[in-house]
């Protein structure tokens, strides 16, 4: 099939959704106020990602912190920029975790497995680190730069497919599947989805910049059904596509905006959340949060752009292991929000 009636099929197959935008109805929700109580003197910056574990312990990833740059050696590089924070069910602050790590740089995002590990995705040092749940470093995928330019340069361009390897450019976020394979979204500076076993291996990847099935104009934020289908927000595209587990395309859904972040709940029944994040250069306008069905339908959206309590300043991040009780991470507001859906 040629480039012409792949986009072709690709317009067809976006138009699945039974309920578009407008059309959908409004979720009543409330979000709780201070949700989260840091000590003094110590802040959220932009929220990367938010996480729960099974016990309803809280990890935010935030771009907030005191970046160091070595300079003078060989091996120039900077770290500090970003904090990993951890608070319990009622959000009473724990602990910092990491701290001073070389793998935090810039804050993308922040996963919790169904073993309590913490995944850490760093958009600057290249890097995804897993925490075992005492917080010991048990893997690291990609590898930092043996410098970084400051400032940093334009991303290299090219066609985004990268290397078919675990070295990654700006990676966003992570994912699993029922059989322990990693999925990586490698989806800024390249655009792609690099897919690892268990044990770290690489297997393969797939996905280049494009508009195409099976490409992307940037992969914000990946989830996995337990069938092991792989869905990745391709917000510069608008749209979220599907694949199977080896990278073959199944369909794309249209009709949610700007795709920046996904949580997809467990159990019998699960629903897609996707963010339609407002955009930082026009802050005022989409903001809302849509609840998908797994065929695409939209069963319902909730809250606007905005700066006051229920409304979101380009969303970052989703957690949805209760699937009426949502965290959202907030890269505009440097916050994050503990919303109730009624």
């Amino acid at each position: 099939m040629n480039r012409t009636l792949l986009a072709v099929a690709a317009a067809m197959i976006s138009s699945i959704p039974a309920v578009a935008q407008k059309d959908a109805p409004e979720i009543r929700f409330d979000s709780v106020p201070n949700p989260l109580q840091l000590p003094a003197n110590l802040y959220l910056g932009e929220v990367g990602g938010v996480a729960t574990n099974s016990r309803g312990d809280i990890f935010v990833y935030t771009r907030t912190g005191h970046p160091t740059i070595s300079i003078g050696t060989a091996r120039p590089f900077a770290h500090g920029g970003s904090r990993l924070f951890e608070f319990d069910r009622t959000g009473k602050f724990v602990r910092e975790i990491g701290k001073d790590s070389y793998g935090f740089l810039f804050a993308s995002q922040v996963r919790v497995d169904l073993s309590d590990n913490i995944w850490v995705v760093d958009q600057m040092s290249n890097m995804v680190i897993k925490f075992d749940p005492q917080v010991h470093v048990a893997m690291l995928l990609g590898r930092k730069a043996e410098n970084v330019n400051v400032p940093v340069r334009p991303g290299r361009g090219g066609e985004g497919a990268g290397q078919p390897t675990d070295l990654f450019d700006r990676p966003t976020d992570v994912a699993w599947d029922a059989a322990g394979n990693i999925f990586v979204a490698d989806g800024l500076g390249n655009a792609r989805i690099a897919k690892f076993d268990k044990d770290g291996k690489f297997i393969k990847s797939w996905g280049k910049k494009g508009t195409a099935p099976g490409e992307f104009a940037n992969v914000r934020s990946i989830a996995v059904d337990s069938q092991g289908n792989v869905y990745a927000a391709d917000g510069g595209n608008k749209r979220i596509e599907v694949f199977d587990s080896d990278g073959a395309f199944k369909t794309a859904i249209a009709d949610v905006g700007n795709a920046q972040a996904l949580c997809l709940t467990k159990g019998a029944s699960p629903v897609l959340y996707v963010s339609n994040s407002n955009p930082p250069d026009d802050i005022d306008r989409d903001g809302e949060i849509y609840r998908l069905r797994l065929d695409g339908t939209i069963t319902g959206k909730f809250g606007r752009a905005g700066k006051l309590l229920k409304e979101f300043g380009t969303v970052n991040a989703i957690d949805c292991r209760a699937e009426n009780t949502l965290y959202v991470g907030e890269i505009g507001n440097l916050r994050v929000q503990k919303l109730v859906l009624h």
